[in-house]
């Protein structure tokens, strides 16, 4: 029984294909054909004469369009299928309102309906247009547009003659009067050929005028080694291990001497953090991304660039706002002695008269019991929202580079683990920085806090002289405004803290009195600061994507 649904499922791009091609051709037909006189009566009760002949005109280019998109749906691609269930829904009303064709209704609604059902076997996105595949797509796309404006001309007038086809077909491709005159159940055919002209050459335009698609394909094997290669002799930007997640896709310089990870979001090719590789390499590469994003018709950004490269994408043109600050925790300045952090005091030593304690271990030495219930806890911590993180995180625990990444566990009285949190390496200097930080929703209070202080003294202890802790969106326009616009705005700010969480968390660095580093965003164009923004926010998960977005995301990936 599985075996013969299984078999049905992988036929069921072939028969949604053939269903649609037969929708197609039988509205077409219909539309060719005159309406029933009982029911073109009855219609004109309810709408104008002009009304029908427009929803036979409609009906004939959405029939072909059908046609076109059917060889796609064989290919279980995800846009055909939207595309045509959205043409089946509109053939399906447009046969009411041409004629009251309930057959046709109910035949183009049945397939509508078979492939609502059959929706989860169609995931492939669309093959990128190339201008190989346009050579031979334009002249297809033409002559299927002729062809069809001809049989419709053949079709309506008893049957003339090919040169009277032709001739006719060409006045009408022309917007003139032809030598055939239309009347009565046909005087829809001349409109019905000019939205198909219409539609053909917009098809034409999208496939010669698209631009280059950006690679869908994520990182190679050995492309993952460069990068890992390039991260360990030059990674030595709290940010720069990040970009080892396994979604991030790689642009490397033409040396490969150096690369970015980016991310494509609401048309913006987002770069995360800064470039891996010499200082001497980032021009050209960054002049390379530049490049190719104009030729992929999007706009270049970055999200969690540093100080010292501002002046570097401001060269090129691009602009630059003030994203945040990355708390730094020096460790061997810090000290839980004195007034000022004696909150935190507080709760370490409650939480360790309560019998919780800390320790620090690699990732990849644990057993995989100890790594399972860490991983609860992670998931436990999420609470059910989605997973956060692009430039200063990394998508999941374990992965390609898991063994080197480190953990500080707490365990309560009773030995079980309660409380996680996830540091990777910098390479070249003495500091980690966090990616996760998650605890049991059920430990009490300050179990973070307690879990921060014993990480800064076992990571002391390791030799590890710097910690970046968190990044806290917009920190200086709350702690220390310059300006009155800074002031005002750090109190906007303020009122989202509901939803985003950021002045909880600038608040939460600020307990571990650390150096704050600035980030920024950057952005192209007088007005592409909402776009980018859009971009970075969906990007690390702080915003949720549209339905269709997320779709074709997870289909890409």
């Amino acid at each position: 029984m599985s075996f013969s649904l299984q078999g049905l499922t992988r036929r069921l791009p072939a028969f949604a294909a053939l269903a649609a091609a037969i929708v197609g051709l039988v509205n077409i037909a219909s539309a060719l054909s005159p309406n029933v006189r009982w029911r073109g009566h009855l219609l004109l009760q309810f709408e104008p004469v002009e009304a029908i002949r427009l929803f036979h005109a409609l009906a004939f280019p959405a029939g072909a369009a059908l046609l076109l998109v059917a060889p796609y749906l064989a290919k279980r691609r995800r846009r055909a299928w939207e595309v045509a269930v959205a043409l089946m829904l509109l053939l399906g009303l447009f046969d009411l309102l041409k004629g009251l064709d309930f057959e046709e209704t109910i035949i183009t609604w049945a397939a509508a309906a078979i492939l609502l059902l059959g929706r989860k076997e169609v995931r492939v996105r669309h093959d990128p247009i190339t201008l190989r595949s346009a050579i031979w797509r334009v002249p297809f796309l033409g002559l299927t547009g002729l062809a069809a404006a001809a049989v419709a001309t053949w079709a309506a007038q008893g049957h003339p003659s090919l040169h009277t086809v032709a001739v006719q077909t060409a006045d009408l491709l022309q917007w003139q009067q032809g030598p055939i005159h239309y009347h009565h159940h046909f005087g829809w055919i001349p409109l019905g050929v000019h939205l198909l002209e219409i539609g053909t050459l917009l098809a034409i335009a999208y496939v010669i005028f698209r631009p280059l698609t950006a690679p869908r394909a994520l990182p190679s094997p050995a492309a993952r080694e460069v990068a890992s290669d390039l991260v360990r002799a030059h990674g030595a930007d709290t940010l720069a291990f990040f970009k080892l997640r396994a979604d991030e896709h790689y642009l490397f310089s033409e040396d490969r001497r150096a690369f970015v990870g980016y991310t494509i979001e609401n048309g913006v090719m987002l770069l995360s953090g800064d470039p891996v590789g010499p200082p001497d390499a980032f021009p050209g590469l960054l002049a390379q991304a530049r490049g190719f994003a104009e030729a992929r018709g999007l706009k270049l950004g970055a999200l969690g660039a540093s100080e010292s490269l501002r002046r570097l994408y401001e060269q090129l043109g691009l602009r630059t706002i003030y994203l945040g600050d990355e708390a730094i925790v020096e460790l061997d300045r810090f000290s839980l002695e004195g007034r000022p952090i004696r909150k935190v005091r507080q709760s370490v030593t409650r939480l360790g008269k309560a019998g919780y304690e800390a320790v620090l271990c690699e990732l990849g030495a644990l057993d995989p019991g100890v790594l399972e219930q860490v991983e609860n806890v992670v998931e436990r911590g999420r609470q059910g929202a989605p997973e956060r993180g692009f430039s200063m995180a990394m998508e999941s625990l374990q992965g390609q580079h898991d063994h080197e990444t480190l953990l500080v566990i707490a365990r309560d009285g009773e030995g079980a683990i309660r409380g996680v949190l996830h540091f990777v390496p910098c390479y070249g200097r003495p500091a980690v920085s966090l990616s996760f930080m998650r605890r049991d929703p059920e430990t009490p209070n300050g179990l973070t806090e307690f879990l921060v202080v014993r990480a800064i003294e076992l990571l002391r202890e390791r030799g590890v002289e710097e910690l970046s802790l968190n990044f806290a969106a917009f920190a200086k326009w709350m702690h220390s405004p310059s300006k009155r616009h800074e002031r005002v705005l750090g109190k906007l700010i303020a009122l989202g803290n509901p939803y985003f969480q950021i002045e909880s968390l600038y608040r939460f660095n600020a307990k571990f009195f650390p150096r704050w580093e600035s980030r920024f965003l950057v952005y192209e164009g007088a007005f592409g600061l909402p776009r980018a923004g859009i971009a970075a926010l969906w990007a690390e998960g702080q915003l949720p994507k549209p339905a269709l977005r997320m779709r074709e995301s997870a289909s890409s990936r």
